[in-house]
């Protein structure tokens, strides 16, 4: 048994030694400016898009009005449904936002990305005796939801500042 784990140590380390000296890396590690010079922003005002601007500036793109891709986002949409089976007692929900989004070029309204939707979902426990508490606990995961569909967002515009 003991020569069957060291045979398996040994080849997981040669593989991965391979894997080193070959140049293999994982797509995207290591990144973090955009490399958008500029965007514009059209659509729905909002808590999201506040959050997409200050990720997208803070990635090194401008957000200005005259920039040659527009980013289209629709209404972002929360929606909350009930996990547990009992009435009482500490109840688990999931939230989940989903925010629609485009991008296109502003000289001839070609999409560079045509409609898309970010989609992303948290759980959580909500108790029935704070019903206070519970209503700052949902506004802390709405805030989660944006800050992570804001960082999807900056994933899937990536592609646009390669090309």
């Amino acid at each position: 048994m003991q020569r069957r784990t060291l045979l398996r140590l040994s080849l997981a380390a040669g593989a991965s030694l391979a894997l080193a000296g070959c140049g293999f890396h994982l797509r995207g590690y290591g990144r973090s400016a955009l490399r958008l010079e500029a965007l514009a922003i059209a659509g729905s005002e909002g808590e999201f898009r506040r959050v997409a601007t200050e990720r997208l500036e803070a990635a090194g793109t401008q957000v200005r009005d005259d920039a040659p891709l527009v980013l289209n986002l629709g209404a972002g949409e929360f929606v909350e449904r009930g996990l547990s089976v009992l009435d009482s007692g500490n109840q688990e929900h999931e939230m989940t936002l989903r925010v629609p989004f485009s991008v296109q070029r502003r000289a001839d309204g070609a999409y560079r990305l045509d409609q898309q939707t970010l989609d992303v979902s948290e759980r959580f426990d909500v108790s029935e005796d704070n019903l206070l508490a519970g209503d700052e606990q949902r506004e802390a995961v709405k805030e989660r939801l944006r800050r992570e569909a804001a960082r999807q967002l900056l994933d899937r515009l990536r592609p646009l500042a390669e090309a």
